[in-house]
């Protein structure tokens, strides 16, 4: 069973997709949250398989949401349901972190097909979306990391071990690890020592 939160500031939304949903033999809506500040709250909570995310809530949107949920928790698959395919919401979502960008337009099937890949560790990207990434991905590796990520790179650049990273940044070992994992996947370097070469050489240290 793909356990499912939304976030969305639409009643009417969050009453057609959870019915919807609700109806899948394959899935189970855990939690529905109203805006961005509740969504992080219960995504931390109920650690849910994946997390609808809306992107224009107020007072918090669902970039700043994504940042603070893959913050705390990294392993997090949060999918973008939303209206806007615009350069200011694709770019910054993509990476705070989000998996998947899917549109509201799209049929509830196709939405539903796209929780499903998502949880079984595909991402999902409008045909526009998948555009403007392309183009995006021309760009330097380290333009990819996450503001959290570039804190620990920073960190290791320092010398500092695993454990005093976390101390430091008041998260755990556990959570310390992924952020690793992923830098050197982006960065394409093999270990912590490559990271740091590769810091130096982009002027990521002064």
């Amino acid at each position: 069973m793909i356990k499912v939160l939304l976030i969305d500031d639409h009643e009417m939304v969050r009453l057609g997709v959870s019915a919807y949903l609700s109806a899948q033999p394959d899935m189970e809506v855990v939690g529905e949250a109203e805006s961005g500040e509740k969504g992080v709250e219960l995504a931390l909570q109920l650690r849910p398989d994946i997390i609808l995310m809306d992107l224009v809530m107020e007072p918090m949107d669902g970039i700043e949401a994504t940042k603070q949920i893959i913050s705390a928790w990294p392993e997090a698959k949060i999918m973008i349901v939303t209206s806007f395919v615009d350069d200011d919401k694709v770019y910054p979502v993509i990476q705070a972190g989000a998996v998947s960008y899917v549109l509201k337009t799209s049929k509830a099937s196709e939405i539903a097909n796209a929780i499903r890949a998502t949880f079984h560790g595909q991402s999902v990207f409008e045909p526009e979306v998948t555009g403007k990434m392309i183009n995006r991905k021309q760009s330097l590796p380290h333009e990819q990391l996450t503001s959290r990520e570039m804190e620990v790179l920073l960190l290791i650049a320092q010398g500092k071990t695993n454990q005093e990273i976390a101390e430091q940044l008041f998260i755990s070992l556990k959570t310390v690890k992924v952020h690793v994992s992923n830098i050197l996947a982006k960065l394409d370097v093999q270990d912590r020592t490559q990271a740091v070469i590769y810091a130096f050489k982009h002027g990521l240290v002064k």
